[in-house]
């Protein structure tokens, strides 16, 4: 495997391409390859042996491809699939994500942290598990958003109806005296700029897209896999309706590309 080969990104929609993001900033000359399970989204309303079985799927799927590296763009799919993947592929490089639970402990001046996630990462036992682990001085409060992805997988993130779902959702945890909150859905940084005019200033949000791409860079250096460059554009692929996807990505993602079927 050669070390211009890609890295594939995988999300239950179009979330991840927050991270892709992430990862192209970090990491230019890196080829990239990305796939929304749109057909699927959102994840966090399904079985973890249902997630696992289409973790299972995509990871194939991008290895096909010639990808170096995968990454778990979605808290979802990591608590239900990377540890499985990571058995199934010991010698590759493997990225998942978390809720930034520590630097959002670590962040707040109040004490109260807030947590906007979808219900699959909420009542996942890594969930709890970062809460023992980061979070036993704070008072955490979570707050699942049912119908948030959705919105966003539109690319529905301004309109009335999604300021009244996000208000109604960060209402109360402000309510609570949250200082801080963690955006713990890859989605939920392409609504940053509402979220932003909904609450104070003084109020930290907190996603871990750019502690994923670091985490990338130190794994692929270990194993001298970094690119050389320069990069091919990005290939994506979406297992719903390509042409959603591809309305959509203008506004998610800054290079051309063509969406095809997965």
């Amino acid at each position: 495997m050669g070390n211009n080969a890609p890295i594939g990104v995988f999300d239950s929609g179009v979330g991840g391409l927050s991270v892709l993001h992430e990862i192209r900033t970090l990491l230019p000359n890196e080829s990239l390859l990305y796939v929304a399970d749109s057909g699927h989204v959102p994840y966090g309303e399904k079985s973890p042996e249902f997630i696992r079985q289409r973790c299972r799927q995509i990871a194939a799927f991008l290895l096909a491809q010639g990808a170096k590296a995968l990454v778990l763009a979605c808290n979802t799919a990591t608590v239900a699939g990377v540890a499985e993947l990571r058995e199934l592929y010991p010698q590759l490089p493997i990225v998942g994500m978390e809720p930034a639970v520590k630097p959002a402990a670590a962040a707040t001046r109040s004490g109260v942290v807030g947590v906007l996630a979808t219900t699959g990462t909420l009542k996942s036992a890594k969930f709890a598990a970062l809460l023992d682990r980061f979070a036993s001085d704070v008072r955490v409060i979570t707050q699942p958003c049912p119908g948030l992805v959705e919105r966003i997988e539109a690319g529905d993130l301004d309109s009335r109806e999604t300021r009244a779902l996000l208000h109604a959702f960060v209402a109360p945890l402000l309510a609570e005296g949250c200082d801080t909150l963690i955006l713990g859905c890859t989605h939920y940084p392409f609504i940053k700029p509402l979220l932003r005019s909904l609450v104070p200033d003084s109020i930290s949000l907190i996603d871990t897209g750019a502690a994923v791409a670091r985490q990338l860079q130190r794994l692929l250096d270990e194993r001298q896999l970094l690119a050389r460059g320069p990069a091919q554009a990005g290939r994506f692929w979406s297992s719903g309706a390509p042409q959603q996807m591809q309305a959509v990505l203008p506004l998610l993602w800054a290079e051309p590309a063509e969406v095809k079927a997965f």
